[in-house]
């Protein structure tokens, strides 16, 4: 199970992170917000795979609001549901879109 730790510690050992409030929330930014904390327990991640994911486990995955189903590489995570493994390489690929080095 992951945890609010994990997605801190995570994000801040990658290159050139940040972090910084938003919406009153621990947030995380490379060259964009990449990780934000939603609501105890959930965290905001950007990945290119929603749908799939959603759709294979809309117990974890999920978006509940305009503005994210709106942004279609954004989604929220329900940390007590996925390995730390899990999140790290959700953490890394979000990082990536947000203009972390290895951006393509």
């Amino acid at each position: 199970m992951a945890t609010e730790e994990d997605v801190r510690a995570l994000c801040l050992a990658l290159p050139g992170v940040t972090e910084r409030p938003s919406w009153n929330q621990p947030a995380w930014f490379a060259k964009t917000l990449f990780a934000r904390i939603w609501e105890p327990g959930v965290v905001t991640l950007k990945t290119e795979e929603r749908e799939a994911l959603a759709a294979t486990d809309p117990e974890t995955f999920y978006w509940e609001i305009p503005h994210h189903a709106g942004s279609p590489q954004l989604v929220l995570v329900r940390l007590g549901r996925i390995s730390r493994d899990e999140l790290a390489e959700m953490v890394e690929e979000s990082y990536r879109i947000a203009g972390g080095p290895g951006k393509d």
